[in-house]
């Protein structure tokens, strides 16, 4: 069922147009490089803030006040320039080992994400409002996100070594 699915997204117009282009994939690849750089570029630097490593003499509050919308942004540009590449070679990429455990640690971020959110970061009005230490939770989970994000960036990496030729006609 789902590879009848991959194969449909292989088949799309887009999934062709990329394939079929010489320099169009690269350029895709690129942007999603760049976007993936300021995603993990400015995570880290909430991560290493909960973790109280740098940026101590800023509230937590104010760190992500102005990180986290561009965050966001580059990581919608990196998920758009990721779903690019994958609907040009959808069935390999779904098959892929690396892929498949990259897949997995973004599902694992987004739930540490939730965590932060929701759990230790329940009432972050309180303790993030002001510089110092931040309560246990709330490093554990700034050194789960950034353990989360080398990783899906090694894997990330690991895919293009691994992955096989493209499907033919």
């Amino acid at each position: 069922m789902l590879d009848s699915i991959f194969r449909w997204l292989y088949d799309t117009a887009a999934g062709v147009v990329i394939r079929e282009n010489e320099s169009l994939f690269p350029w895709i690849e690129s942007i999603h490089v760049l976007a993936i750089v300021l995603v993990v570029g400015s995570i880290a630097f909430v991560d290493l803030r909960l973790l109280g490593v740098a940026s101590r003499d800023r509230s937590v509050n104010a760190l992500t006040r102005d990180v986290l919308p561009s965050t966001w942004i580059a990581f919608a540009v990196a998920a758009l320039t990721g779903l690019l590449m994958f609907i040009s070679n959808a069935v390999n990429y779904a098959h892929n080992f690396y892929f498949q455990i990259k897949i997995l640690f973004l599902v694992l971020a987004a739930a540490n994400m939730l965590f932060f959110h929701f759990v230790a970061g329940r009432d972050v009005a309180t303790w993030g409002a002001v510089a110092g230490p931040t309560p246990f939770k709330a490093r554990l989970a700034g050194g789960t996100s950034l353990t989360l994000w080398i990783c899906i960036v090694a894997f990330g990496r690991w895919i293009g070594f691994t992955l096989q030729p493209h499907l033919s006609g």
